[in-house]
């Protein structure tokens, strides 16, 4: 039973050496047959794998809330239109490389959702990254320093789900138009993206800047995206 054990740990099979402990405890493992017992060690060790993957996967996203459907509160009066946001936990639009626009006043709980989304993104096995906006600017323009934006900029363009909160916060200048530019076409069709920002769609053209630049990316972003603008007073008052 010892060298069972030490060799479910020298192979990292940690799922299944757990469970097998627990036989071994409970005396079960004489009970099942070789079929039964080896099933039920197998399927502990996928589980096992797809909970450290989740944990591995929620951690290095940086969720700004710690949030899940399940905390979600569908109020039709606010913009909570049930029905899109049960069809965007469901994960088609990540596959499919889509855009979900997220927008409303301060406190109106866009951040709470766009968390909430990528957490689910995280329990499908999906990878995440979570910046806002300020931030990302500021990590890309350090990259650029110490010559690590091309490592930056592929991790980006490769990640599932890239989530980007309080856009539209300052003007972009123009190499971050550029680079932003460089995100989004890297990402097209192939990952999805999902922004959050306190102003309208309308107002983004204005905030991008340069003509040629906020056409090209409003035109990736805009037009195939999934919209959810959140009303009424902020919920931090409560």
């Amino acid at each position: 039973m010892n060298q069972i054990e030490s060799s479910l740990n020298q192979l990292r099979l940690h799922g299944m050496s757990r469970n097998w402990k627990t036989l071994l405890e409970t005396r079960r493992a004489h009970e099942l047959s070789l079929n039964d017992g080896l099933e039920l060690l197998l399927q502990s060790e996928v589980d096992d794998r797809k909970n450290r993957r989740f944990d591995r996967l929620q951690k290095n996203a940086q969720f700004r809330y710690k949030a899940s459907g399940e905390e979600l509160l569908y109020d039709p009066q606010r913009g909570m239109d049930k029905a899109l946001i049960s069809q965007l936990l469901m994960g088609s639009y990540i596959e499919k490389g889509e855009s979900v626009l997220i927008t409303g006043a301060t406190g109106c709980g866009k951040s709470f959702l766009a968390s909430a989304l990528g957490h689910q993104a995280c329990v499908q096995g999906f990878s995440v990254v979570y910046y806002s906006v300020q931030k990302l600017l500021q990590k890309i323009r350090v990259a650029r320093a110490d010559g690590s934006i091309t490592t930056l900029l592929d991790k980006i363009a490769k990640t599932n789900l890239l989530v980007l909160d309080d856009f539209g916060l300052a003007r972009l200048e123009h190499q971050q138009q550029l680079d932003f530019m460089e995100i989004f076409e890297d990402r097209h069709a192939k990952n999805a993206t999902l922004i959050v920002s306190q102003l309208p769609v309308s107002a983004w053209y204005e905030v991008i800047g340069e003509q040629t630049i906020a056409d090209a990316i409003l035109d990736r972003l805009v037009h195939s995206s999934y919209r959810i603008e959140l009303k009424g007073k902020s919920l931090r008052k409560k």
